[in-house]
């Protein structure tokens, strides 16, 4: 075998090959290129054996293609891991410093350029829905994360989407990444599985994200093992309105614990790192650009702009009127204002040599200022201060002291804007850029506050107010209150796309929450929220003009407009009035002092008297006794007239019957899940409603929880929960995806509110307070309540059916007509059949039954009517027996009495039949007489002569005063 070493300058230059000749036994020759430089091969490390121990080997960059690699030598210890700003370099084994244009984590990698999903990260749609899905699960091929350049979006459909991301890690490090999560229609979850699929323990606030605010990102971060860990961050919207989800927004992924890095990272065009060994890029300031691994940035030419971060520069556009805004400016010396109008900064528009560029319109005229806000007053006659404590101003007069037994009405009373008061500020957010974070979300504007230009559609203008706490007047502060203070504005919205004005509320700065939302255009109009804790509370208004991306300013005539705001009880507030309290007695000087619960203030001698029975304080207002307002029929009040409820009894009068009721059996919560109903794409849930009817002394004891949340069972009981996290009411309703029905390892509930907090009254009426009931649903209605959430209030309407087949618990359903309980949203029903819904027996429900005589003896037996309608009360007396006799003594007086009689009528028959037939034979005789002489005989007289056989008491006699005897003669005489 023949071996020649070549050598070529020229090749050894560019190449750095040593090629080995060889001739086989068939005479051919054979080339091996022999691997020398690092330009053929990459070094890496095996995997760590169990003393912690790895080697450094080298790979050709292509299997095969070179021979005679560097041998293996030990590696660095399996936890080695190199500072932020450095890399490993291989061949050395030694930490090295990133060059300029690039960064380096050290023991970790972040992933924060999202033009493209990155190497190693997957999206997997799936529709995990229940057996029979058939060609449905096809329509989530086109579901997915997607890139947004700065951030990752998840999808807005019903689709179960997740970005999986599977890392190995050396020794325990941990994964943090910012988010955007505002819609609790979506489940956004985010677990940890090991390389067996099986799922890491995880408590329930590292799994379950916590929702943000609008416009604000939030951080999770969980601490990882060593080994293989996949990443799972899996999004499900739940469409149950047809109302397209709002998606999750991702960015800044960081994982610690990769134990080395061998490489550094260009940075991201738009961003550059202008010395050795850094550990982050910077983004390029405005009006500069750069490109990718870039250690500093270019500046602009002239006619070009570009925003901070940005990759390249574009033409700046001609002025328009979208590019300018006004303002008023701020009171001088002489109390006069004016409007001026500004350009939107940073300017980018060219308004000179352009054609169609406009200019900024003139100043106007100067104005006398608006007076100041009620509860100030005017200072130097340009700025407005508080009113002092003890008194009060209109805003157009001077402070003045509260008159005697009287004490300030605190608070805030915002109706003219002027400046921008104290405690609130404005801003604006973009999740996609940082166009307008140093731009007035809102301006002022005289009559009104309206939202301002920003610098693209989708951006969030944010109008902040800060309540630090609340105080109750003196003459309140000991009565158990359910309110607190309350806030008032009145706004209306101008929109021609699909712009959205959300009012948020952050309690003890734990976490923001969405209280009500508008979309599109509004006519003006107020809404007021009720605040039912005492704490520090910021008040927040955000507007959107479009939720789709947007780099441009085309609906900036879409705005909204605040009027006035009003806040009452505010701990630092001024006051604009001032009104009565209760006093000591009526002597001069007598202080104000806090009426006991339950009491009001007399109008006459300004001291607490106790409310009526059956009556209740509306919180807010306790002078008058009209300030205690009747309970609803069938509801009584608490001892401290603060609420009303039932007791859970219940009476009424029908048909001269009184009916009572005893509920007791349905004093505890009662619970309906209704369903399954699905969405347009076949996801099973089902609305459970928990009712809380009677009892617990008007305690709100229906719960509804929301189990998706950032709250340990533990954290449940504390205040922030309370107002965040779950309903306590009347009754309530919560939104449940069963386990099987999305793959789901639980049952998830969310979306619960309240359906009705303030009980109304029971009544047997169609109508209660405005609120009537549905004769096609049920017919009988017995319980009303009511909330405001609605226009007009939600309502919620239980009717109670007698049921003795259902005992004493029953059954609550809601009507095939409305399967979710309610038609509308608004007004919602529940039939509660039970026996407890049946009056209380008395004696009318039962009737008794008389059996045959036998042997001297007689049975009587008591049965209910049927059917029975009746329950409790009054039991069926016990079968009783009593001897008979043959006839009753009645009955022997009734025949007695009946014989006399009968025997009295044929005597009198009789009697008068015989003087009847004397009478005829008397007036015979005579017209016989009368015939034999032709003449009558004289009137006065016409008797026989005596002696004819007949007695004398017989004789006729003519009189003009008939006798009785007569009288019957000649009754007797015309029959």
């Amino acid at each position: 075998m023949l071996v020649f070493d070549v050598c070529c300058k020229s090749f050894w230059q560019y190449w750095d090959h040593r090629v080995a000749l060889l001739f086989n036994s068939n005479g051919f020759l054979t080339i091996t290129a022999v691997c020398v430089f690092q330009t053929d091969y990459y070094f890496e490390y095996t995997e760590c054996d169990s003393t912690g121990s790895r080697w450094r080997v080298a790979i050709p960059h292509r299997q095969g293609s070179c021979s005679g690699l560097p041998e293996p030598v030990r590696g660095t210890d399996c936890t080695f891991s190199c500072e932020a700003g450095e890399f490993l370099e291989m061949s050395s084994q030694q930490c090295t410093a990133c060059a300029a244009g690039s960064y380096s984590l050290g023991s970790g990698v972040r992933f924060d350029q999202w033009d493209s999903i990155p190497a190693g990260f997957s999206s997997l749609a799936t529709y995990m829905e229940p057996e029979g899905s058939g060609d449905e699960s096809l329509s989530c091929n086109n579901s997915s994360w997607t890139p947004q350049g700065t951030h990752l979006e998840s999808n807005r459909d019903e689709c179960t989407v997740s970005l999986v991301y599977a890392v190995h890690l050396m020794k325990q490090g941990s994964v943090s990444f910012d988010y955007q999560y505002v819609d609790n229609n979506v489940f956004f979850e985010f677990f940890i599985q090991n390389d067996q699929c099986q799922e890491m323990d995880q408590t329930a606030d590292q799994k379950w994200i916590k929702l943000t605010s609008n416009g604000e990102w939030g951080t999770h971060t969980v601490n990882l093992k060593s080994g293989t860990n996949i990443l799972y961050w899996r999004t499900t919207g739940i469409l149950l309105g047809g109302k397209p989800v709002k998606p999750v927004l991702l960015k800044n992924i960081q994982i610690e614990g990769v134990a080395y890095t061998s490489e550094c990272f260009p940075c991201r065009p738009g961003t550059f790192s202008k010395t050795p060994g850094s550990s982050s890029c910077d983004l390029c300031p405005r009006n500069t650009y750069s490109n990718k691994g870039a250690s500093s940035c270019t500046p602009c030419p002239e006619a070009q702009y570009s925003e901070e971060g940005w990759a390249e520069c574009k033409e700046r556009p001609p002025c328009s009127e979208k590019d300018y805004f006004q303002i008023h400016t701020a009171c001088d010396s002489n109390g006069k204002t004016q409007v001026l109008y500004r350009w939107v900064e940073p300017k980018v528009c060219v308004e000179d040599n352009v054609t169609g560029a406009v200019t900024l319109p003139p100043s106007g005229e100067k104005e006398d200022c608006p007076p100041c806000n009620p509860g100030f007053y005017t200072h130097n006659s340009s700025t407005c201060l508080p009113c002092p404590p003890g008194t009060f101003s209109d805003g157009i007069t001077d402070c003045q002291a509260c008159p005697a037994g009287t004490e300030p009405s605190l608070g805030y009373e915002y109706k003219w804007w002027n400046i921008l008061p104290r405690n609130m500020k404005t801003s604006c957010f973009n999740v996609g850029n940082s166009k307008c974070d140093d731009m007035n979300g809102w301006e002022v504007a005289g009559d009104h506050i309206r939202s301002g230009i920003g610098g693209s559609d989708n951006d969030y203008l944010i109008l902040t107010l800060r309540v630090p706490g609340f105080k109750l007047p003196t003459s309140v502060a000991g009565v158990t209150a359910s309110e607190f203070g309350r806030i008032t504005f009145v706004f209306e919205t101008i929109c021609s796309a699909d712009c959205e004005l959300y009012f948020m509320m952050d309690v003890n700065r734990k976490s923001t929450n969405v209280v009500e939302s508008w979309e599109g255009t509004k006519s003006r109009r107020a809404y007021t929220h009720i605040m039912t804790k005492n704490a520090s509370v910021s008040y927040t208004w955000a507007f959107q003009r479009t939720n789709k991306p947007s780099d441009v300013r085309r609906f900036v005539n879409d705005i909204v407009k605040i009027y006035s705001i009003t806040v009452t009880n505010a701990l630092d507030g001024s006051a604009s009035s001032c009104h009565a309290c209760a006093l000591v007695s009526q002597e001069s000087g007598s202080s104000c002092v806090p009426c006991p619960a339950g009491h009001f203030i007399d109008k006459d001698t300004n001291q607490c008297q106790e409310c009526p029975p059956n009556t209740f304080l509306s919180g807010h207002h306790i002078y008058g006794e009209e300030a205690c307002q009747q309970c609803g029929p069938g509801s009584k009040s608490n001892k401290e007239h603060s609420v009303c409820f039932s007791d859970c009894s219940f009476s009424h009068t029908d048909q001269n019957r009184t009916l009572t009721y005893d509920l007791s059996a349905l004093s505890s919560v009662g619970s309906i899940m209704n369903g399954p109903s699905f969405t347009s794409k076949g996801t099973k849930y089902y609305h459970q409603f928990n009712i809380s009817l009677c009892g617990p002394e008007g305690r709100k004891v229906a719960v509804c929880t929301d189990n998706v949340t950032d709250l340990s069972s533990k954290d449940l009981q504390s205040e922030s929960a309370a107002l965040n996290n779950y309903v306590e009411t009347f009754v309530c309703q919560s939104t449940i995806i069963p386990a099987d029905g999305r793959g789901f390892r639980t049952a998830l509930s969310s979306q619960s509110i309240s359906l009705a907090d303030t009980f109304l009254g029971a009544t047997v009426e169609s109508t209660l307070d405005g609120v009537s009931v549905r004769p096609d649903l049920f017919p009988e209605t017995s319980e009303l309540s009511k909330e405001a959430s609605c226009e007009h209030g939600r309502s919620a309407v239980i009717t109670l059916r007698c049921n003795p087949e259902k005992g004493e618990r029953g059954e609550l359903t809601v009507s095939s007509k409305c399967p979710a309980g309610t038609c509308d949203g608004c007004m919602f029903y529940f039939l509660w059949e039970s026996s407890s819904a049946c009056p209380i027996c008395t004696e009318a429900d039962y009737h008794s039954i008389e059996g045959a005589c036998k042997g001297g003896m007689q049975d009587t037996l008591y049965v209910w009517n049927e059917p029975k309608l009746c329950t409790k009360g009054v039991s069926l007396p016990e079968k009783s027996s009593a001897p008979c006799e043959a006839v009753p003594l009645w009955l022997k007086v009734g025949i007695g009495g009946g014989a006399f009689m009968a025997v009295l009528l044929i005597s009198l028959t009789c009697y008068f039949w015989k003087k009847n037939k004397r009478l005829e034979y008397k007036y015979s005789r005579l017209v016989m007489s009368a015939n034999k002489e032709c003449e009558l005989p004289a009137a006065d007289s016409c008797a026989l002569a005596e002696g004819e056989g007949e007695e004398n008491e017989d004789d006729v006699v003519y009189s003009n005063t008939p006798s009785l005897l007569g009288k019957l003669k000649a009754i007797a005489s015309k029959v």
